[in-house]
């Protein structure tokens, strides 16, 4: 059997580094000589190897006090870097987490944050115009009273580390060529156990309670905006960060108003004679005050008047939208007598009507041509 190394020298580092000298090195070594950066290479495999078997002992308290009072005597009759059982860290996992670090769901340790909350909040469009503060009740859970959050009946002691993954939170065993990773079974991936768990909680940390927050709703806000509260979601047990709440905003349609982005529409009506002939309308505005806005004569269906800043406040920005009065000219129906020979007396007075309805003479004048084969 060949002659093992020194495993402080196969890591380069002194006898007394501490835990951060070794993730360190272990990671950058285990990087460099990593299989798939070296395929083909059979040294760089076996120093690979050398490297996770290294690390795996000497990152383990109890392992490392038996590796320097008896060296590799400590692990005769199957050691750490054997082909069977299971692997409690080291090896890939760490490598993953270094370039993926907590994209991946959780950090090393076991400490799984709580879960996020997603809770929806109708606001009226006059609300989303103005901001708006709401109180909204939530079912969650909260870090338990009774002991703390740390999951146990005594509270000085807390949880411990888990004997079985020595609070890695997950376990490896060997498949053939294959390593497979997965939750460990006494702990459930927490890395933690505790041996008397809390009456209230039965030692999960955290209890069921429904917990009201007031949700500040800035001015601006559109119809499904997402707002994220960071830490307002359930408790983390036995320690670990709490979850997001993500608060959904749901904005009611108003009768009077439609909104494109920070533009407010308001879509007014107008008598066939007050677009003739030109008027002064008063018209409301989101914020409760009013605006007169002139109609000159001649006035069509669709034509826009703006009014500058009267629209929305745009979020993350002192700017504001506009709001614009868009007319529709209505005909009159259910004409009186008199009104009906008005309008008669109108359309057969003499004039020159292509001048006064541009837009109805200029189409039935296509109509013709295209009947006559013009078009």
């Amino acid at each position: 059997m060949a002659t093992k190394l020194d495993y402080y020298a196969v890591l380069e580092v002194s006898r007394d580094a501490n835990g951060d000298e070794l993730k360190k090195a272990y990671r950058r070594l285990a990087m460099q000589y990593h299989p798939d950066r070296n395929p083909g290479d059979e040294s760089a495999e076996s120093r690979f190897k050398e490297i996770n078997e290294a690390y795996d002992v000497l990152k383990d308290e109890q392992k490392r006090a038996a590796y320097d009072r008896f060296g590799h005597a400590a692990f005769e009759g199957g050691g750490p870097g054997g082909g069977g059982g299971f692997d409690f860290g080291g090896g890939l996992g760490d490598i993953f987490e270094q370039m993926f670090g907590d994209m991946m769901g959780g950090r090393r340790g076991g400490r799984r944050s709580g879960g996020d909350i997603q809770v929806q909040v109708t606001i009226s469009f006059v609300e989303a115009f103005t901001g708006v503060k709401k109180p909204i009740t939530v079912p969650t859970r909260v870090t338990c009273e009774s002991c703390d959050g740390t999951g146990s009946a005594d509270r000085d002691q807390g949880a411990v580390s888990c004997p079985t993954c020595h609070g890695a939170g997950k376990v490896r065993a060997q498949q053939g060529f294959f390593l497979v990773e997965r939750a460990c079974p006494t702990c459930h991936g927490t890395g933690k156990m505790v041996r008397n768990p809390c009456t209230v909680c039965h030692g999960a940390g955290t209890v069921e309670k429904d917990r009201t927050l007031e949700i500040a709703i800035p001015a601006g806000v559109e119809d499904g905006t997402r707002i994220r509260l960071s830490g307002e979601g359930e408790a983390g047990g036995k320690g670990a960060t709490p979850g997001d709440l993500y608060v959904h905003v749901a904005v009611e349609p108003h009768p009077i108003f439609q909104r494109d982005g920070a533009n407010i529409y308001c879509r007014v009506p107008l008598r066939m004679a007050q677009a003739a002939l030109g008027t002064e309308i008063e018209v409301p505005v989101v914020d409760g005050s009013r605006a007169k806005v002139k109609i000159p004569a001649g006035t069509q269906t669709g034509e826009n008047f703006r009014l500058r800043g009267k629209g929305f406040s745009v979020l993350r920005s002192s700017a504001r939208g506009d709001m614009y009065i868009q007319v529709s000219v209505e005909t009159p129906r259910h004409l009186t007598r008199r009104q009906r020979e008005l309008l008669e007396e109108f359309e057969g007075e003499a004039g020159d009507h292509d001048r006064a309805n541009p837009e109805n003479a200029g189409f039935f004048s296509k109509v013709r041509d295209f009947f006559e084969g013009k078009l």
